[in-house]
């Protein structure tokens, strides 16, 4: 069995970088037509995809999975067609394959460009939502880039037939063959095949917990880009609207709470707190919140919470659950999220300008919010499109990725006859 998923896996490879290589040559049009024809077929297959997300669904619910995981594993119509419109909104976009970056001429004549280009062939191993089979594919697409997805046991059914119904219905627009697949195994040992296939794949992007992203980033013979854990802070300041702050917390807390950006702990100024405590304490309850909180918050809140641990400051709960912890100050803010943090999505409520410029500088995250909730840490927020992930890497993409982030970049260099020996 070992050396048949080996086996597979490669071939997909290889049939990856074939791919790839028809891909470089399509135009901004044709790609574009290709992903109308995706989302025709994806509506198409409505029924057929959700009749395969039902058997997924069934056995998460059968094995226990929180009603927050089968919430992100669920696929209705709604959705189906949420799918469709963001794939039409891909098509919609500017195509950065071709942009010169910078031109410019040299004393001795030549001219030399700088262009973006596809990077080639993309890895992309992810976990329960169904959805990022389709966004990681388009974005892939549009920018020229052949992919290899790798998605969680719980939503195989559901990546499989979502998956061949982009490449079907590509196809039918002049899509290459094998420019979309998708790992029809859920063993473990896959990842490790795909992550040492470095004569095939040029990047690979893990977007999942903790342990899988370690696996990958130990195992990998080609670059990572990582999507790590969403542990997302709001720190109320003693300068601040408390009208926007609740509303502003109970948002990045409840409106989503198995999501990435949604928030896992609240900082409160200690001078603050006895007000602002008890008003979001009961805003919390109502909504179903369950709160661990340090001892002065604890104190302050005057409702039933859990003693917090050392552990929930490093925790992403992906769902109703929330750490409170009491800071002196925005200082003391400030090294809490750089300490316990993810670099990923992090916010303050302030009224107070040095202050808000204090945190954006200081806070050594992808994306920093001023009275923003942070859940518009989302690419398609920021007018991005669907995103294929949030990194929370510092070289060659941070923050939501999109269509910029796939590409790499050349240099042309036009001459009329410049040797190095004539300079000489």
């Amino acid at each position: 069995m070992s050396i048949n998923i080996k086996e597979t896996v490669e071939k997909m490879g290889e049939d990856a970088l074939i791919a790839s290589r028809h891909l470089s040559d399509l135009s901004s049009d044709q790609k574009n037509k290709i992903l109308l024809s995706m989302a025709t077929q994806l509506l198409k297959d409505c029924d057929v995809i959700i009749e395969a997300n039902d058997l997924d669904v069934a056995a998460a619910k059968e094995n226990g999975l929180s009603s927050a995981m089968v919430d992100r594993l669920d696929l209705n119509q709604s959705r189906i067609e949420a799918m469709a419109n963001g794939i039409k909104q891909v098509a919609s976009l500017s195509d950065p394959v071709g942009e010169i970056m910078d031109d410019w001429q040299r004393p001795n004549g030549m001219n030399i460009k700088q262009i973006r280009v596809p990077i080639g062939v993309i890895g992309i191993i992810f976990e329960s939502r169904p959805n990022v089979t389709s966004d990681a594919a388009v974005l892939c697409l549009k920018t020229g880039n052949a992919t290899i997805l790798r998605g969680g046991k719980e939503s195989i059914n559901s990546n499989l037939a979502i998956a061949k119904s982009l490449q079907m219905g590509g196809e039918r627009a002049g899509l290459p063959q094998n420019s979309i697949q998708l790992i029809p195994f859920t063993e473990r040992e896959c990842v490790q095949h795909l992550a040492e296939m470095d004569q095939f794949l040029d990047l690979i992007i893990p977007r999942g917990g903790a342990g899988l992203i370690e696996a990958v980033v130990s195992m990998a013979r080609m670059p990572v880009i990582k999507h790590y854990d969403g542990i997302c802070h709001t720190y109320i300041d003693s300068d601040c609207d408390i009208k926007m702050a609740r509303d502003i917390v109970v948002d990045a807390k409840t409106q989503k709470p198995s999501v990435c950006n949604a928030l896992e702990t609240l900082l409160v100024a200690e001078s603050i707190a006895m007000d602002f405590l008890p008003l979001i304490g009961k805003d919390l309850i109502a909504k179903g919140v369950e709160i661990r909180a340090d001892k002065q918050s604890s104190t302050l809140l005057g409702i039933d919470s859990v003693p917090a641990s050392n552990e929930d400051w490093v925790t992403e709960y992906l769902d109703l659950i929330l750490s409170i912890k009491v800071v002196s100050d925005i200082h003391e803010a400030i090294d809490h999220i750089n300490e316990y943090g993810s670099h990923h999505s992090d916010c303050i409520v302030t009224e107070s300008v040095d202050n808000a410029e204090l945190f954006m500088k200081r806070i050594d995250s992808a994306t920093v919010f001023w009275n923003v909730s942070t859940r518009f840490s989302d690419g398609e927020e920021f007018g991005f499109g669907a995103e294929i992930g949030i990194s929370t890497d510092k070289l060659h993409a941070r923050g939501p990725m999109a269509l910029r982030e796939l590409t790499s970049y050349k240099y042309l260099i036009k001459g009329s006859g410049q040797t190095k020996s004539k300079m000489a």
